[in-house]
């Protein structure tokens, strides 16, 4: 059985919290006064040093420590926040993630940089903040001998499993410690017999006075990794009681016990340890607590992959067996046929919740990105999201992210304009880019969206002429025109820059699309904006499909694109002769012969079917000779010879052990409307 490794459990969690530091720096950008934000960045940052510092990453620790003192100086009203202290505090976060992912690398002078970045961004009340960075402990300032002492009675109990889920009790008693004069008193009252003792658990609470110039959040700090699963209790007490409520013996300090030898004690001096009644102990606190953590399990992506191959061979010999059992007149057959059709259902339906994630995973990242070339382009920039819970395959995900960011990248370089140029022309002085992610029938729609100057056709057209992409004064509809800028090598840049310029970036994105089985359309507006919408399948793995047969050929249409089923009889087969439309409740609606796309030379059956199909913007028609019934469809890449035929988005395995084509209903519509206009140019 293997186990994880402690140091990538680390990094994963590490990750998180490093978006998490993002997220909550981002969105202080825009509301700087937010004391909830500065707190949640400052625990953040807290949580990431004293995990690094646990799991061995040093270098991690002592930098971010850094960017912690800075926020802390924000929290507690000694510096103000600004977009400096935020766009600082993101560049040490890039450099925090590199130390985190690679640890033992040469980073040279970035992390001093980065920290004299943020000593300047701090202002020059950071004057202890500059001496850390230097590496120099700083002197204690007069004003601090000023500074007069708190007194505070703090009562504490962890959850039982502390201990083997390795928190350390007496490593919080140590940073109390550090806070001023610390006195301890353990509570052992629900220390059970030792028949009944269970050597992991944690049963003692404690009972601290403590005497520091600190305040109520420093003490709150020390418990900040434990507080949601312990019991906490801080009361200020005044000096008196302070000295009513310290136990008679002083708890030392660890290094003070380690050098001189305690000396001999009177058995009348022990002191007794008595039961502290203002802490009760409670154990159902911390089950329910650890229930609560297990809902979650980390699992690798790859076990995730291999989960959907084992299902997806399910899948087939279910279907194989179906067809077994319908052939049969044995009846308890038939009956385990259906069980097993039932489970292996259930299970491909709950193995595609697991693979499904929402897009906000996906869009969250382009607010950082969004961010930073604001900065780098002097551009006033909103970016809005719409539609974050619209649920895709996760390898869609991944692989959607590069063209994505090509596609952000070119909306804000080509597309908006300057701000002194918007006002210009009557526009708000800052841009929008509006990702959003919605579901249409088997596909899942994401758009980006700009308000910006749209698309120079005139411009497109000659860099497609000069190029040798088309012929001068090729006769172009606006679509295929716009297609254009997805060529390799295509660039309507006057000179290359950081942003776009080299023709690469929308190559990638056509070619990737077009992996994910997906399409491209392009609208755009002169001076009003242009929109990119990416059509992409909800999923790679598994479908429900609705298998046909068009000649002695079967394939299998998406069910999902399937609106309703009708058969063509033979009058309106010959009447529609030429035109191409069936009437449908008062509408017409266009329809292809699949026989005549596909060319199979073989007469049609008598009673033909019409499948009503949508591909998200209007519905056609798909013409067949028969409608076997619905079919799990386990997806199968086509080979290396098939790569160019769009018409088929894979291959499926029949219970039989023949294959049937999927049809890509998207590029199959787009074909037929082609063929239908040669044959109108042609006739």
């Amino acid at each position: 059985m293997s186990t994880l490794d402690p140091v990538a459990v680390f990094r994963m969690e590490a990750a998180e919290c490093l978006e998490a530091i993002e997220a909550g720096l981002l969105d202080l950008t825009h509301q700087l006064d937010n004391k909830d934000l500065v707190d949640a960045v400052f625990r953040g940052l807290h949580t990431l040093k004293g995990s690094g510092a646990m799991f061995g990453f040093e270098a991690l620790a002592a930098f971010t420590h850094h960017c912690e003192t800075a926020f802390d100086r924000v929290r507690k009203g000694e510096v103000a926040a600004t977009s400096e202290l935020v766009a600082a505090v993101l560049a040490a976060q890039d450099h925090m993630r590199a130390l985190v992912d690679q640890p033992d690398a040469d980073h040279g002078d970035t992390g001093h940089k980065l920290l004299a970045q943020l000593q300047a961004a701090v202002g020059a009340k950071a004057a202890a903040l500059a001496t850390a960075t230097a590496g120099v402990a700083a002197p204690a300032q007069e004003a601090s001998a000023e500074k007069t002492k708190n007194s505070w009675r703090i009562r504490f109990s962890l959850p039982a499993n502390s201990m083997a889920n390795g928190t350390n009790p007496l490593g919080l008693l140590d940073e109390l410690r550090d806070l001023g004069e610390c006195t301890v008193r353990a509570d052992t009252s629900a220390i059970p017999p030792l028949d009944e003792l269970t050597p992991t658990e944690l049963y003692i609470s404690w009972d601290v006075t403590l005497m520091s110039e600190q305040d109520r959040s420093a003490i709150d700090d020390v418990f900040i990794f434990v507080l949601d699963d312990m019991e906490l209790s801080v009361e200020e007490i005044d000096g008196a009681a302070a000295a009513t409520a310290a136990p008679a013996e002083t708890t030392p300090p660890p290094a003070a016990a380690a050098s001189a030898p305690p000396p001999p004690v009177p058995a009348a001096a022990v002191p007794e340890f008595r039961p502290v009644e203002a802490v009760p102990v409670k154990r159902e606190a911390p089950a329910a607590s650890q229930a609560k953590a297990a809902e979650n399990v980390r699992v690798p992506a790859e076990r995730l992959d291999e989960l959907m191959d084992r299902v997806g061979e399910l899948v087939i010999a279910q279907s194989r067996l179906s067809q077994l059992a319908s052939a049969s007149t044995d009846i308890a057959l038939r009956s385990v046929s259906e069980e097993i059709e039932r489970l292996s259902g259930e299970l491909r339906d709950t193995m595609m919740v697991l693979r499904m994630v929402p897009v906000a995973t996906l869009f969250s990242r382009f607010r950082r990105l969004v961010h930073d070339l604001a900065r780098e382009t002097g551009k006033v920039i909103e970016l809005v999201m719409e539609g974050e819970s619209t649920e895709v395959d996760k390898t869609v995900i991944e692989r959607l992210a590069d063209p994505l960011v090509h596609l952000v990248r070119n909306s804000i370089d080509h597309g908006l304009e300057m701000p002194a140029d918007r006002l210009t022309a009557g526009k708000a002085k800052a841009g929008t880019i509006t990702l959003s992610a919605r579901q249409a029938g088997g596909e899942v729609i994401i758009s980006i969206k700009d308000d910006g100057r749209g698309i120079n056709r005139e411009r497109v057209r000659a860099k497609a002429e000069s190029s040798g992409l088309i012929h001068p004064g090729q006769p172009l509809s606006d679509p295929e025109l716009l297609q254009l800028i997805f060529a390799p090598g295509f660039s309507t840049a006057a000179a290359i820059t950081n942003l776009s310029g080299r023709g690469v970036g929308m190559d990638v994105v056509k070619k990737t699309v077009e992996e994910l089985r997906g399409a491209i359309d392009i609208v755009s507006a002169p001076g009003q904006g242009s929109e990119v919408s990416l059509r992409i399948p909800l999923t790679l793995a598994i479908i429900d499909g609705l298998l046909v047969r068009v000649g002695a050929g079967r394939y299998v249409i998406p069910l999902s694109a399937v609106e309703e089923c009708l058969e063509l009889s033979l009058e309106e087969d010959l009447r529609s002769r030429g035109r191409s439309f069936i009437s449908l409740r008062d509408s017409l609606v266009p329809f292809l012969r699949l026989r005549d796309l596909f060319r199979t030379g073989t007469k049609p059956d008598v009673h033909q079917k019409v499948v009503v199909i949508s591909t998200g913007t209007e519905r056609v028609g798909l013409v067949v000779d028969q409608i076997i019934g619905d079919h799990q469809t386990v997806i199968k890449s086509m080979s290396k010879l098939h790569n160019d035929v769009a018409t088929f988005s894979g291959a499926t395995i029949l219970g039989d052990g023949s294959v049937a084509l999927i049809l890509d209903v998207g590029h199959l519509v787009a074909a037929g409307q082609q063929q239908e206009a040669q044959l109108r140019v042609a006739g």
